[in-house]
């Protein structure tokens, strides 16, 4: 049973210990303040008193914006401005440079494919320079950059002058992402970067929707003007987005050991591996954007307001639930079966694609498809959460962004050889073209455990880098 302590008494036996005789009062006067924290001690009430900070120390102006926008928050900011002015590029791109630039299909093609096709090469070198001068600076200039590739298809009127600005603009773009990924590998923690990074994606899509919106009143409208206004938006949303960037706190650069290769990735055996399994899961990607479209118009009886319908579930879905299945995979044994179930559910994904040729009536063939791409976008946010953690866990801390852009190549890929090699396969074979591509998704996302345990017994486990204090701030 708990007694109450008198300060007094407590008083009177600390001066016994400490002089061997009864209180004075001038003991007593001294000691009362001692006995009165012991008290506070052993009533577990002991508190001490923060100093109230001078006004002329708070933050103030931009010095509160930086405090209040915590890393993965900037991040955010920065990917929605660009994404907005993305979306609507994306959907006007095609029609400027046809009607305004005037060329035909085959030199859009032509010259899209050579940009991506450098751009993924660019992005490996474009990634170690910002390991080597800092991720921060290299990301606001390759914003600045990008905007300017973007300018520059304002004054572009031929096919060599197109193939130049096309290859700037991938090349940049690659090289920004890389630079992007090493910010986030550096800014926050490595068992938290999945989940931040499933935050930017999510918020990338509500930007590209955002922009598609945008871009639509472009197409609506259908005029010169209308089309040099979506470039313009696009060109200024990236020098925002570098503007924004530049707030993030600086990232110590990584300093080469001598007689070490500048570009370790390109040696690194087990990553190429898992980077190539990632690229063939990423043949999804033409799927939700050009052959699904095409395969509802030629083989189905399903309106064409069903592409709207798919591509919007497909786009709020991501939204809204790529962070929720983010935060399952910790670690690379979770991510490794992550991809692997992905696999499977792409693999149903494409048995029910194939089933929708069997409609007998336009809403049976329409909920058919609806099922179908909730089934491809859970298989698709799967793989995301896996990928994104393997890139990360296996790559150096000193390197991330060399590797972010290597592993990144997989993307080009699948652009570059997805809309060909797809469109032949599903459009031409139908039904075993379906059920061909979903065992091929099966079979690589299969493979990736081995290939990441491959990868794990070749290096030892990466530490995060050194950065700032307020790079450790949760969103």
């Amino acid at each position: 049973m708990n007694r109450r302590v008198d300060v007094d008494t407590l008083a009177k036996d600390v001066c016994r210990d400490l002089h061997g005789a009864e209180p004075t009062t001038a003991c007593k006067a001294g000691t009362r303040h001692q006995a009165s924290a012991i008290r506070q001690k052993s009533r577990g009430g002991h508190r001490r008193q923060r100093p109230e900070p001078d006004r002329r120390d708070r933050p103030h102006g931009p010095r509160v914006l930086q405090e209040r926008m915590k890393p993965p928050r900037v991040l955010a900011v920065a990917q929605l401005m660009n994404s907005i002015g993305d979306g609507a590029f994306y959907v006007t791109s095609a029609l400027y440079f046809a009607r305004v630039v005037g060329l035909t299909p085959a030199e859009i093609g032509f010259g899209l494919t050579l940009g991506w096709a450098v751009g993924s090469v660019a992005g490996v070198p474009l990634g170690n320079l910002a390991d080597r001068r800092g991720a921060r600076g290299t990301a606001v200039v390759l914003a600045l950059a990008t905007a300017t590739a973007v300018a520059s298809f304002l004054f572009v009127r031929s096919l060599p002058l197109f193939a130049v600005a096309a290859v700037l603009y991938a090349s940049c773009q690659c090289g920004l992402t890389a630079a992007r990924q090493a910010l986030l590998a550096g800014l926050v923690e490595q068992d938290r970067r999945t989940e931040v990074r499933a935050f930017l994606q999510s918020t990338t899509n509500a930007g590209l929707a955002v922009g598609a919106a945008l871009g639509g009143l472009a197409l609506h409208s259908d005029t010169h003007e209308a089309y040099l206004a979506v470039l313009v938006m696009d060109a200024v949303s990236f020098v925002t987005a570098g503007l924004v960037l530049s707030r993030l706190p600086v990232l110590v650069p990584a300093t080469p050991g001598p007689g070490k290769p500048r570009l370790v990735v390109l040696r690194d055996r087990p990553y190429a591996a898992v980077t190539i399994i990632n690229a063939v899961m990423l043949f999804y990607m033409p799927l939700i954007s050009l052959v699904i479209p095409l395969w509802i118009v030629q083989q189905t009886q399903a309106p064409t307001w069903t592409v709207s319908a798919l591509l919007m579930l497909n786009t709020l879905s991501v939204v809204a639930f790529q962070v929720r299945v983010a935060r399952r995979v910790k670690g690379l044994k979770s991510a490794s079966r992550a991809v692997r179930h992905a696999g499977l559910v792409m693999f149903a994904a494409c048995a029910v694609f194939a089933l929708s040729a069997t409609g007998s009536t336009a809403w049976i063939t329409g909920l058919i498809l609806l099922a179908a791409a909730g089934l491809q976008v859970l298989g698709e946010m799967m793989l995301a959460s896996g990928a994104w953690e393997i890139s990360f866990g296996l790559a150096p801390a000193d390197k991330q962004g060399q590797y972010q852009g290597f592993f990144a190549t997989g993307q080009a890929v699948a652009r570059m050889l997805g809309p060909l090699a797809l469109t032949t396969l599903l459009l031409g074979w139908g039904a075993l073209g379906w059920l061909l591509l979903g065992a091929l998704f099966a079979a690589a996302g299969t493979a990736m455990g081995p290939a990441v345990r491959w990868a794990e017994r070749t290096r030892t486990r990466p530490h995060r880098p050194t950065a700032m204090a307020e790079a450790n701030s949760p969103l």
